[in-house]
């Protein structure tokens, strides 16, 4: 008999093809995330998910999921996985690292550019029919992006690319990180290593790319964003947690900071009240950092072969959980021959 797999939501169709070769799948037609009662019928006799951030994969859905084996997320984020939990219970957890480094620090400085040189303004003034004298409207000047100065913050692999598109537009890189590079690969990056308040005090334009754990968590609050530049823009596209978003409206709507170009919030989707709707002073999208064809397939097929593997009896090629090995072998789950 075929292992049975749910799907949360239509991912792109490689990696479901990849799956039906295989499996017996089961896929949500819908946009939106199935109710909660839901989700947990229809995994309750599944041998493998492959779920998306927004499906809360926590303790009582896996105390009901009897059979299942694998847990792979369609993401770098793993925030709605209790991963303690389903390795306490021998279940694996994939998840899709790497692929989307260079989609999302293209779409975090696609924001950059677009705050600093007020793209979405400029274009629903022209829209709105208010350009009627030839020459640029006085009250859309933005600000130069060329030769200034950027904090990352966070220097993995998106704030190294990140860093690396900086370079094109002649920026100093600044960057903050709980590990200090050595001075070689500070030097081979370009990179200036600066304290937390240091960066936020220096820097032109903050890029936030640490990911969100206990520690991160409203890592930049009302404190620190008053230590930043009346002139500087930040740009989120890490997890929205990461920035106190009741102390960032209120630094765009007190003009502590110039904005902010944001597309990850405490909250998503977004409520239509949030007060960041209101404000010109920040651009806004719906958490499409990784929202390239390629990128997306690629991350479908990866949460595919992370599934696919464990029902093999293999290790998958990115799981959270290597321990659960010691709990339940690869060779007790194995179904696929």
């Amino acid at each position: 008999m075929k292992p049975k797999v749910y799907v949360t939501r239509g991912i792109p169709e490689s990696g479901i093809s990849m799956l039906c070769e295989h499996c017996d799948v089961t896929v949500n037609p819908y946009e939106e995330p199935v109710q909660r009662d839901e989700l947990v019928r229809l995994v309750s006799d599944k041998d493998g998910i492959i779920c998306l951030p927004g499906d809360k994969i926590d303790k009582a859905l896996i105390e009901m999921a009897h059979h299942l084996k694998a847990i792979s997320t369609f993401s770098v984020g793993f925030e709605h996985i209790d991963v303690k939990e389903a390795t306490k219970r021998g279940i694996y957890v994939g998840y899709t690292p790497g692929i989307l480094t260079d989609a999302t620090a293209d779409m975090a400085f696609t924001l950059l550019l677009s705050m600093a040189r007020k793209i979405p303004q400029s274009d629903q003034f022209v829209r709105a029919g208010g350009w009627k004298v030839a020459g640029s409207p006085r009250h859309l000047f933005g600000t130069s992006v060329w030769g200034t100065m950027i904090g990352i913050i966070g220097l993995g692999r998106i704030g190294k690319a990140m860093a690396e598109r900086a370079h094109g537009f002649n920026m100093k890189v600044l960057y903050a990180d709980s590990v200090r590079l050595d001075t070689d690969e500070e030097k081979d990056l370009g990179v200036n290593y600066r304290s937390f308040d240091d960066l936020l005090r220096e820097s032109d334009f903050v890029s936030v790319h640490t990911p969100l754990t206990p520690e991160t968590r409203h890592l930049i609050n009302a404190e620190k964003l008053k230590l930043m530049k009346p002139s500087a823009i930040i740009i989120n596209t890490a997890r929205g947690s990461v920035i106190d978003e009741e102390a960032l409206i209120v630094a765009l709507k007190e003009n502590w900071i110039a904005g902010a170009g944001l597309d990850v919030y405490e909250k998503e989707p977004l409520d239509p009240k949030n007060p960041l709707l209101a404000l010109d002073n920040v651009v806004i999208i719906p958490h499409m950092g990784s929202a390239t064809t390629q990128t997306r397939s690629a991350m479908s097929e990866l949460a595919a072969r992370n599934l696919l593997a464990v029902l093999r009896g293999t290790p998958p090629p990115s799981w959270l959980n290597p321990e659960v090995e010691k709990i339940r072998p690869l060779s007790e789950v194995k179904m696929l021959f």
